[in-house]
């Protein structure tokens, strides 16, 4: 009996102090991450700015400690970090380049537009970009082909085959296990519901389809023909051929690349470039690094602002991220307030979401309009809710590959009565009032219920064109004309009077400023990124561990299979486009 009590005291013993250990382990490399992060960098001369594409790209992003925890291998990078470190590049006399390592981003055309423009922009200082990979993917090749030197693995690919668009349709699946979506809209061409309905597109959304991926493959292959100096005509013969299937030496022979060489040999041909001897250390700067660079510019002294606010995401999901209405409101209630911003930069980069959180939004924009200058710059997509909670500025700008418009409204509501069925579930009802069991789960709607709804997704649209009227001070039938929940590029926007100028957030910032009748002035962003404990006691481990099961096993449908799991979640009355636009 005594040597069990003495093991099990043991035992106690080791598990308490191995767990003390742990924690002062955990919370050394913990402050070592939190310390690291806040060091400023030294630029040492004849350095480089590395340029390491593997991962995700996000409109801006928030330290997350269980990614850090976890062992994320893929990276997630904020378009924001990677503009600004571009800029930081260019103005510092001791980086002589750019090295891009084009592996496997996750980004949208528009985005990827952006960067670019600021790497043409970034040439005109008279430094080098090079850029290799062993397989470039067609997104990362139309990014890295601005460069000065497209380096290739003498066994590695060039995908460039042009822009397919695969969209998903559901009504199958649903139908195998007893569920029917009640379908209310108004539009033509307001596709996101077909997933649900149809098992193929109609012919209204594979008309808008097949131009806006044209218009965006046209636009790949115009900056792509400009650097590269190769007509389009080829490159759509190149395209054709599906060149990742040859060997390496024809993209040579096309042009795509300039130079064969191994990964393990690019580091040599880096220090020719910036004259240093091979057994000499190349500095390197990660783009960790470049964000804890400071500018190398003079501090502005006016007292003037421009705000920055970042709204990306969908509008009030069922999650707590994204776009939520009564944040975002209450933020840009507190930037009306402040004497000190002088013009506001609304950057919008989404599909939608709650119409009444739109509405809402909408209405805090026109606010803030009243008393400073808002101009929109978009994203990837500022479409639908995006393309509502926009129309109000003083000025819209948006990339040509943005895609936008998708002015129109739906309902959906799940009839879940073939499952009830299914799995022997029965219902009765007792009421006072005609309309007392709306949405009841053992029944789909009735005629009465349909038209009730149809007719307030019909007011719904019905305000949505007034708003977009209103703001673009156009009639309400001009609109109405391009609207019908149609699809449009900003290239093909502009021309229609959706928009107003082609260009990235630079290119907004620059108009906010002329509207506001200030030559000097900061630049501040908003809302402020959370501090890395703020994140750490935010994020829910459950949630996160929840989101990286489900996204590793369904891949490319993830986004598809989470949206059905949530749509009981979600607001009826929707304004956004297909919840998955699936262009490869």
């Amino acid at each position: 009996m005594k040597d069990f009590l003495k093991f099990t005291l043991a035992t106690v013993v080791g598990i308490i102090l191995s767990s003390i250990v742990i924690f002062f382990i955990g919370a050394i490399i913990l402050f070592g991450v939190v310390a690291s992060a806040d060091t400023e960098v030294k630029v040492k001369p004849n350095s480089i700015m590395f340029l390491d594409l593997n991962g995700t790209l996000e409109e801006r992003t928030k330290d997350n400690p269980l990614k850090q925890f976890f062992g994320e291998e893929l990276s997630t990078y904020g378009l924001d970090d990677i503009l600004s470190s571009i800029k930081k590049a260019k103005e510092n006399d001791d980086i002589k380049g750019i090295y891009i390592q084009a592996k496997m981003l996750g980004a949208s055309y528009a985005s990827l537009q952006e960067i670019r423009n600021a790497l043409v922009d970034f040439k005109k200082s008279g430094k080098f970009i090079v850029a290799y990979s062993d397989n470039y993917t067609q997104k990362l090749y139309y990014l890295s082909s601005v460069a000065d030197k497209v380096l290739l693995n003498p066994k590695g690919v060039i995908e460039w085959k042009g822009i397919a668009a695969e969209p998903m349709f559901y009504k199958d699946l649903l139908e195998k296990v007893g569920v029917e979506m009640q379908i209310f809209r108004v539009g033509t061409y307001k596709s996101a519901v077909e997933p649900f309905i149809a098992t193929e597109m109609s012919p209204a959304n594979r008309e808008q389809v097949t131009e806006y991926i044209g218009s965006i493959w046209n636009q790949v292959l115009t900056d792509v023909s400009v650097s590269r100096k190769i007509s389009k005509d080829s490159l759509n013969a190149c395209a054709d051929r599906m060149l990742m299937f040859y060997p390496s030496e024809q993209s040579v022979k096309c042009g795509l690349a300039d130079k064969l060489i191994y990964k393990s040999d690019v580091r040599d041909y880096l220090k020719t470039l910036v004259k240093i001897d091979k057994d000499e250390d190349l500095s390197v700067l990660s783009l960790d690094d470049m964000i804890n660079v400071k500018r190398n510019v003079p501090k502005d002294k006016s007292g003037n602002a421009i705000a920055v606010y970042y709204a990306f995401g969908g509008i009030d999901e069922a999650t707590d991220e994204g776009i939520i209405s009564e944040k975002v409101i209450k933020d840009l209630r507190e930037l009306r307030e402040n004497k000190e911003i002088k013009a506001v930069v609304l950057r919008v980069n989404s599909p939608g979401g709650s119409a009444f959180g739109s509405e809402q939004i909408w209405n805090e924009v026109k606010a803030l309009k009243k008393e400073k200058t808002v101009v929109v710059s978009m994203g990837d997509y500022a479409a639908s809710g995006g393309y509502y909670i926009s129309c109000a500025a003083d000025c819209i700008v948006a990339e040509p590959t943005t895609l936008t418009g998708s002015i129109g409204i739906f309902g959906m509501i799940p009839n879940v009565k073939g499952l009830t069925d299914k799995v022997g579930l029965k219902f009765d009802v007792v009421k006072t009032n005609k309309f007392s069991d709306l949405g009841a789960l053992g029944r789909g709607l009735n005629s009465d219920e349909k038209s009730l709804i149809q007719m307030m997704i019909n007011e719904g649209y019905d305000t949505f064109l007034t708003r977009c009227s209103d703001g673009r001070k156009m009639s309400k039938q001009a609109i109405g004309k391009i609207a019908e929940g149609r699809v449009w590029t900003g290239e093909k926007a502009k021309k229609i009077g959706l928009v107003d100028e082609l260009g990235g957030i630079d290119k907004a910032i620059e108009i906010a400023a002329k509207k506001a009748k200030i030559k000097d002035y900061t630049v501040l962003s908003y809302p402020e990124k959370e501090e890395f404990f703020e994140s750490l006691f935010k994020e829910k481990p459950t949630h996160y561990i929840e989101s990286r099961l489900i996204e590793s096993n369904f891949g490319e449908f993830y986004k598809g299979f989470s949206m059905i799991k949530d749509v009981q979640k979600l607001d009826y009355v929707q304004a956004r486009v297909p919840f998955d636009i699936n262009i490869k």
